[in-house]
C-alpha cells in the first residue's frame, strides 16, 4: 500500500461476458459504472445464442455470436461447449473491438452451470493469459440447487420444470452442478483468481430464478464496482490511502484462488441545496461520531453479512477493505480501525485497506475481498455433481 502520487488513477478493467449468464452479468456491471468515475475500458459479450445476445444492452458492435447457430444454447452439453470453446477462443479475441487490453486486468464473467460459458471460459482465459501480460480474473456464478434438484417431467429435450417457490416454469438444468464443478476444475491453474457468487444463497424462498436474475446481477455488479473502481483521484477528493491494480493483484493473487466479496452501505446526509435543485450546495458539517458510526456499521456488515460466497472467514489467506463515500464522511481513524477489524476476523491474515472518495455519492460503503477461502458450498456442489440427475 502507498500514499497517492500524481500517477495514481482508478483501476481500469475490461469485462468479457461469456454465455447467457455471463452476458447478463456484463450488462449489469456496465449499468453499475458511475459516469463520474469510469473504471471500464470495454465490455464485450460472447454467446452461441444470438437471441440472448440481442437481449443485452451492450452495443451491437460489442456482441459476438460464435459457433453453430443455436436456439436456446447448448442444452447443458458441456463437452460440446468445450469443443466449441477450444475451436473459437482465438477468433473471439480477434473479433472484439480492440487488439490488446489497455486495462489493468480482464474480468471474464460466466455462469458455471451452463455449457456455453462453462465450455468457452477455460479456453478463453488460457488464450488471454498467453497473449497478454495482465491478470485474468473469472467472475463465476454458482447454480442454485433448484436448477438441478427440481423434479422434471420427462417430456423430452427442452421440457420445463416448475419452480415451486414461485409457481413459474424454468428450464431444467440437471447437469448444472456437474458442469459447475468440471468448469472450476478446468479454470484451476488457468485463471488468476476465481471470484464466486452463489445463486443459492442469494435467492429468496418465494422468488423464481427468472425474477431473481436481475436483482442478483445488480448485487454482484455493486460488489464488483466497490472494489475495482477504487483508487480514483479527482480535484478536491484525494484518497488518503489509494487502492490500485497492484493492490488488488497482491490480495487475490495469481494462483486461481477462490475469492468472495462482501459489501454494505448506508445512506448519509450530503449537504445538498435547501431548494432541492443541487444549486449552492456545500459540504455537510459531519459529526465525528456519526462518521465513525457509519464506517463501523458498513465494515462490520461487509465482513460478517452475506458474502457472495459464504465461507469460514478464518480460512481466508488475504483480505482487502475499501471504504468509500462522500469525502466529509471518510474518517481516517475509523477506516484504519476497520482494517484492524478485518485483520482480526481473518485471524491475522495479510490485509490491505484504503479509501475511495465519492464527491457525488450519497452513501458510505465498504467493499470487502477475501481470497483463498474454503467454502462448504463448493463441497456440497461437488457432492451433488457425483449424484445421478433426478428422474
Amino acid at each position: 500500500m502507498k500514499a497517492p502520487t500524481d500517477k495514481d488513477r482508478i483501476m481500469q478493467l475490461e469485462v468479457l461476458g461469456v454465455g447467457g449468464a455471463g452476458c447478463r452479468i456484463a450488462d449489469a456491471i456496465r449499468a453499475a459504472e458511475p459516469a463520474e468515475h469510469s473504471f471500464l475500458t470495454d465490455v464485450t459479450v460472447f454467446d452461441t445464442d444470438e437471441a440472448d445476445l440481442n437481449r443485452t444492452v451492450i452495443p451491437e458492435s460489442h456482441r459476438v455470436q460464435y459457433g453453430p447457430a443455436s436456439d436456446g444454447g447448448l442444452d447443458g452439453d458441456l463437452e460440446r461447449g468445450l469443443t466449441i470453446g477450444r475451436e473459437h477462443a482465438d477468433d473471439l479475441l480477434e473479433r472484439r473491438d480492440r487488439d490488446a487490453p489497455t486495462a489493468d486486468a480482464v474480468l471474464v464473467a460466466v455462469g458455471l452451470g451452463g455449457a456455453t460459458g462453462g465450455g468457452t471460459a477455460p479456453a478463453l482465459v488460457a488464450t488471454l493469459q498467453q497473449r497478454y501480460d495482465v491478470p485474468v480474473y473469472v467472475l463465476a456464478t454458482l447454480p442454485a440447487d433448484r436448477e438441478f434438484a427440481a423434479t422434471a417431467d420427462a417430456s423430452g429435450p427442452g421440457h420445463r420444470v416448475s419452480d415451486p417457490a414461485a409457481g413459474s416454469e424454468t428450464p431444467p438444468r440437471p447437469n448444472a452442478a456437474a458442469n459447475a464443478v468440471a468448469t472450476l476444475e478446468r479454470l484451476d491453474g488457468v485463471a488468476s483468481a476465481i471470484i464466486c457468487f452463489d445463486n443459492e444463497a442469494w435467492l429468496h424462498p418465494v422468488e423464481s430464478l427468472a425474477d431473481a436474475r436481475d436483482r442478483c446481477n445488480r448485487e454482484l455488479a455493486t460488489q464488483v464496482e466497490a472494489v475495482f473502481a477504487a483508487g480514483e483521484r479527482s480535484a478536491g477528493a484525494v484518497a488518503q490511502t489509494v487502492i490500485d491494480a497492484s493492490d488488488v493483484r497482491r490480495i487475490v493473487g495469481d494462483q486461481s484462488a477462490i475469492v468472495t466479496l462482501g459489501y454494505d452501505d448506508v445512506a448519509v446526509e450530503t449537504g445538498g441545496s435547501r431548494f432541492g435543485l443541487g444549486l449552492f450546495s456545500s459540504p455537510p458539517d459531519v459529526e465525528t461520531s456519526e462518521a465513525v458510526s457509519a464506517i463501523e456499521t458498513v465494515v462490520r456488515k461487509g465482513i460478517h453479512g452475506k458474502l457472495s460466497l459464504e465461507c469460514n472467514l478464518e480460512t481466508a489467506a488475504r483480505g482487502l477493505l475499501v471504504v468509500g463515500g462522500p469525502p466529509a464522511w471518510l474518517n481516517r481513524q475509523a477506516i484504519a480501525e476497520g482494517r484492524q477489524t478485518l485483520e482480526s476476523a481473518l485471524d491475522g491474515a495479510g490485509v490491505l485497506g484504503g479509501d475511495a472518495p465519492r464527491p457525488d455519492g450519497e452513501s458510505v460503503f465498504a467493499g470487502v475481498v477475501l481470497a483463498g477461502v474454503e467454502s462448504d458450498r463448493l463441497t456440497a456442489l461437488r457432492a451433488a455433481a457425483q449424484r445421478p440427475p433426478e428422474p
